[in-house]
């Protein structure tokens, strides 16, 4: 087996989660810079944007990053006109508190994956990572005649397989410890929760690729665990969210501190998938009123929402994502989180 440093082109095996929405040039060179992989998550990005994004990245640092591609493993559930305005009107509260108007039905919820991947090839960088699925032999194909390494994500033993099959160069084996989205696909993400410590051993023994353990890692124990379970590289989200070059909120931020052990959660309530999160008005409210649009609809709609709340700093109408380990994340500063974690790397 190739060791992952070699296979993602970097120095340290410490990569960096990839934000949907809150990926930041920052940070995303700050740990490129320090020898890990930076990753930046591209939900929702337009070809444009994502071409706006690589060329900010390449003048950051010179150094290997990861594109992060939501795969569209779920056929898009039909909603009709009546049904979005009765998910719509379920948040009118939301709405009415901030004085916006219920937003009307969009052409598309989302670009399409094609005219992404097709952003991420042109712009070539050295890792491109999948999530919900196993990447087409024809896109994986694409990746490596231009020198692209391919990481897929799993949340159980038969989705590693799968991946690997499939012609992935490292698999991510993400735990329900992790904060975010449940990323599974083979069985409904209610069916995958596996820990860390029951997951990352059962891949490590079942694929002959490199293994990247996820989930309920913030510091320097974390990551001599996960290699103790026989991982060779880890993945750290929160720990990095927190931190001042991150592109989140002060609320988010704040709520990270505060969470404790007990406080993150895993809910529809914001994007019509499973995530886990810290709870807040928003959530509790969506929950309590039992009507939940199926994602990406859910996600389209509350966004409207949470945008506004982000702009006048209103936490309790923001989606708070953390994961089990957010009480580890004690650094403000992406660089003192990093040499925290490399602390843990085998000698």
């Amino acid at each position: 087996m190739r060791d992952l440093v070699e296979v993602l082109g970097i120095e340290r095996p410490i990569v960096l989660g990839p934000f949907g929405g809150l990926s930041s040039i920052e940070l995303t060179a700050a740990v490129s810079e320090r020898g890990g992989l930076g990753s930046y998550g591209l939900y929702g990005y337009d070809a444009d944007r994502i071409r706006e994004t690589v060329t900010a990245l390449r003048a950051a640092t010179d150094r290997p990053f990861a594109l992060n591609l939501w795969l569209p493993h779920d056929e898009v559930e039909q909603v009709s006109d009546d049904d979005f305005s009765r998910y719509a009107q379920a948040l009118q509260p939301f709405f009415d508190e901030l004085g916006l108007e219920l937003p009307e039905r969009p052409e598309r919820y989302l670009p399409t994956f094609e005219a992404q991947f097709d952003a991420v090839i042109e712009a070539r960088p050295a890792v491109v990572s999948f999530v919900f699925g196993v990447p087409s032999a024809a896109v994986v194909e694409a990746a490596h005649e231009r020198g692209i390494a391919v990481v897929g994500t799993a949340t159980n033993v038969d989705e590693a397989v799968v991946l690997e099959r499939g012609g992935v160069d490292a698999i991510v084996a993400t735990g329900p410890e992790a904060g975010g989205h449940r990323v599974s696909f083979l069985r409904p993400a209610e069916e995958s929760l596996v820990g860390v410590f029951a997951l990352v051993p059962q891949v490590a023994d079942a694929v002959n690729v490199p293994v990247i353990a996820a989930g309920g890692i913030a510091d320097r124990r974390g990551v001599a665990a996960a290699f103790a379970l026989g991982a060779s590289g880890v993945q750290v989200g929160t720990a990095f969210l927190r931190t001042e070059q991150s592109a989140t909120t002060d609320a988010h931020r704040m709520a990270i501190t505060q969470a404790p052990a007990h406080g993150t959660v895993l809910t529809r309530a914001m994007s019509g998938r499973w995530a886990r999160g810290i709870p807040n008005r928003a959530v509790r409210a969506i929950e309590h009123g039992g009507v939940v649009a199926p994602f990406p609809v859910q996600n389209w709609l509350t966004g409207r929402f949470r945008a506004e709340a982000v702009r006048r700093g209103i936490g309790e109408l923001q989606s708070l994502w953390a994961g089990q380990a957010a009480a580890l994340a004690r650094e403000a500063d992406a660089h003192a989180v990093f040499a925290e974690l490399a602390a843990g790397l085998p000698a």
